[in-house]
């Protein structure tokens, strides 16, 4: 049907023209069964709201903004970002939003670009994926009155709202699971340790040597930087000190890990056991499938935006902190069955269940 309005909409669903544009702005104010009878009818006519004449009457885009500090080649190989912006992406819809990306080359582009992001009218509010320390972009955020919400606890913040998983809980995991397995040089290729990402994983990865009785060597942690060369070349820096296994701190990376090894002619899990970080598509593809903690990525992207609605609704105060639980999931780089079949009285594996998010 063409040309419909929200007078006709009312008409068809028996209710007043306010519920049908309270069902369409998702307020909360509607009842369930009112709620339903306008959804139904909007999906059998096909109905479009004027979006244009919406925006000028509420003083808002419909737009929201996800700035990602990375180039675009950075993030089409890593399926980490695709993967949050398709949850990102999805909530969006469902609200009646249109998501607008922004990625930065170089820190210039930064530099110039953002400012107009932070004027207001361009978007109604921004999903800032976290940075590192000496960023500028929180400072502007916070001159600015535009509302967002940031992916990963943001380094040196205290105001801002994020999104998050238990980095620390993930990590101890991992680390605890190759200890209970028999590993004693459990060597770590950590994530860039200025960002929260990075010191968060290293403080679990310290804890579950602690806690398993293991000593800290510096000499088995390398920084890297989420890709797979990164991975690659962090191993052959690792291997001279001889760990017996790795915990590393993206998938991705430990992709390159596995190629590392298999070029020195190391057979994994056989001689070195590796557990992975975020369970992407390239954990269960590489031979032998990695053993990963599982991160929610697509619930953390759809968080994002429920969270930034809020925000823009509600107000930035009280900040809105929202963690989300890990969960290990065994595959064979670990060397599981190998080594539980040697020592079948050994303990078992701890599992962080997942969670569905906590203030």
């Amino acid at each position: 049907m063409a040309n419909l309005t929200l007078e006709d909409i009312a008409k068809l669903a028996g209710v007043s023209r306010s519920t049908v544009s309270r069902v369409i702005n998702n307020h909360p104010n509607v009842s369930e069964i009112a709620r339903e009878r306008v959804r139904s009818v909007v999906s059998q006519t096909g109905f479009h709201p004027n979006l244009a004449a919406r925006s000028l009457a509420l003083q808002r885009s419909y737009i929201l903004g996800l700035v990602i500090p990375r180039s675009v080649n950075t993030f089409f190989a890593d399926p980490y970002f695709p993967r949050l912006t398709e949850g990102i992406a999805q909530a969006c819809n469902n609200h009646g939003f249109t998501l607008s990306l922004f990625l930065f080359y170089t820190e210039e582009d930064e530099r110039n670009l953002f400012p107009r992001l932070c004027r207001r009218g361009l978007v109604d509010g921004t999903i800032i994926q976290s940075t590192h320390a000496e960023d500028e972009m929180f400072d502007q955020l916070s001159k600015s009155e535009v509302p967002y919400v940031v992916a990963g606890r943001p380094m040196h913040v205290n105001n801002a709202s994020y999104v998050d998983v238990d980095n620390v809980s993930g990590a101890y995991t991992a680390v605890r699971h190759l200890a209970m397995l028999g590993y004693k040089r459990i060597a770590n290729i950590a994530a860039p340790m200025v960002t929260t990402t990075g010191i968060d994983r290293m403080e679990g990865y310290r804890k579950g040597l602690k806690e398993s009785g293991l000593r800290f060597d510096p000499d088995l942690v390398v920084e890297s930087d989420f890709t797979e060369d990164g991975g690659y070349y962090s191993t052959q820096r690792l291997l001279p000190c001889k760990p017996d296994a790795i915990f590393v701190d993206s998938d991705m990376m430990a992709v390159g890990a596995l190629r590392a090894l298999r070029d020195k002619g190391l057979n994994v899990p056989d001689d070195i056991g590796i557990v992975g970080y975020d369970d992407l598509p390239p954990a269960r593809q590489a031979s032998p499938m990695i053993t990963t903690i599982r991160q929610p990525i697509r619930r953390l992207g759809v968080q994002l935006v429920e969270t930034l609605l809020d925000i823009i609704e509600n107000g930035p105060i009280p900040p809105r902190r929202i963690i989300f639980g890990t969960e290990l999931i065994i595959r064979e780089s670990c060397g599981m069955n190998r080594i539980v079949n040697k020592h079948n009285d050994r303990q078992k594996p701890i599992t962080v269940p997942r969670e569905e998010g906590r203030r």
